[in-house]
């Protein structure tokens, strides 16, 4: 079922469309609660239960249906990743939002290891490819979007347009030691999740696309590396089960940046709605202008 109307994108608009997307799946809309808002506003509903995803907009939709595509597939191989629910046709698309429902994996967010991680990614590159074309990965796609959208001054928008150019042209002339395949897109700690009796699963699969390997390795390097986020011995635990270590590979350094332009276009999507976004989006321009620690960047 599909509207047209127009809406702006919060907290508020994002719930009213989640509400009307269980009415259309005949689910109900008990217990919401808004887990993060980005490129989707993701919701724990019934108390978790059930995880409802709700895209910014009709550009989402495509990347969307495939979500769903690589779900199925991912399921026919018996590879431990989120599962849809309901019986209705998904993705829901409400006012040009398409709209998601997916089962819950635990009461919180329960993390995998850094040594599960590296095991459950190995395998997912190991797998056939899928019976159905992946997108090449475009890793500058949703910036100049983001850049075009975001309530920030016109001096970074600048500056980050003018780095996500050089990046492009960096990228291009990069060499790569893994082969190119298959991809998570975004595979990182808060995207692998443990079930009720402790089962990790790899969620968040929009972005799955084909392309170099490192790609998906960069976060859980960055994580420990540039920001802190995990341990020696954590991220050791994670190249082992992989085993590769992307921090070796001579293109690492381009790929960080690059990591860091779209976490910084991420959040400038939510910097006119949220003042904790918004100065966490100034702190991290600052560093990339200055060159300085990235140690102190927020989760987010």
């Amino acid at each position: 079922m599909t509207t047209r109307e127009r809406t702006d994108f919060d907290a508020d608009a994002a719930e009213a469309i989640l509400r009307r997307a269980c009415a259309v799946a005949e689910l109900e809309p008990d217990g919401i609660e808004m887990l993060r808002l980005g490129d989707h506003a993701v919701f724990r509903v019934d108390g978790g239960r059930i995880i409802s995803r709700v895209g910014r907009g009709a550009d989402r939709l495509a990347s969307v249906r495939r979500e769903v595509a690589v779900a199925r597939w991912l399921a026919d191989q018996g590879y431990p990743a989120a599962r849809l629910v309901t019986d209705a046709d998904q993705p829901i698309v409400i006012k040009d939002h398409p709209v998601t429902f997916w089962e819950g994996l635990a009461d919180g967010d329960t993390y995998a290891s850094t040594a599960e991680m590296g095991v459950l990614l190995r395998r997912l590159h190991d797998l056939e490819s899928p019976p159905f074309a992946l997108p090449q990965l475009q890793p500058f796609e949703k910036v100049a979007s983001r850049l075009e959208r975001a309530s920030i001054s016109a001096g970074n928008r600048s500056f980050l347009r003018s780095m996500a150019s050089d990046l492009e042209a960096e990228y291009g002339r990069l060499e790569f030691s893994l082969p190119s395949g298959h991809l998570h897109g975004d595979y990182n700690v808060g995207n692998v999740l443990r079930d009720a009796v402790g089962h990790p699963h790899v969620i968040d699969l929009d972005g799955f696309a084909t392309g170099p390997r490192e790609w998906d390795l960069m976060q859980t390097a960055m994580y420990y590396d540039t920001f802190g986020w995990h341990t020696e011995r954590e991220y050791a635990d994670f190249a082992v089960g992989y085993g590769f270590d992307v921090r070796e590979w001579a293109g690492y350094a381009v790929l960080r940046s690059m990591r860091e332009l779209l976490m910084i276009t991420w959040l400038s999507q939510n910097a006119s709605a949220n003042h904790r976004a918004a100065d966490e989006f100034e702190k991290r321009v600052a560093t990339l202008r200055s060159g300085g620690s990235r140690q102190d960047w927020a989760p987010f």
